[in-house]
């Protein structure tokens, strides 16, 4: 009996030393929302200033304009 409470005592406090009951964490979520129109002057701007060429240009606008019906 005495070797069960202290097996029980050993695991209780093993437990709480490791965290396991949990508590205390925090977590935070940020979204920022940017119109469909924005998004496509980003692109662009990006494709003026070359920093994308025409095919990743035309499949970027294709791609964020089926996001933009799906939702």
């Amino acid at each position: 009996m005495r070797n069960t409470k202290t097996l029980a005592t050993i695991a209780v406090v093993a437990l709480l030393a490791c965290g396991c009951f949990g508590g205390g964490a925090t977590v935070e979520t940020n979204t920022t929302t940017v119109s469909i129109g924005q998004q496509l002057i980003d692109l662009q701007n990006s494709y003026k200033s070359g920093a994308m060429n025409q095919e990743q240009y035309n499949k970027a606008k294709k791609d964020l304009i089926n996001r933009a019906l799906d939702s």
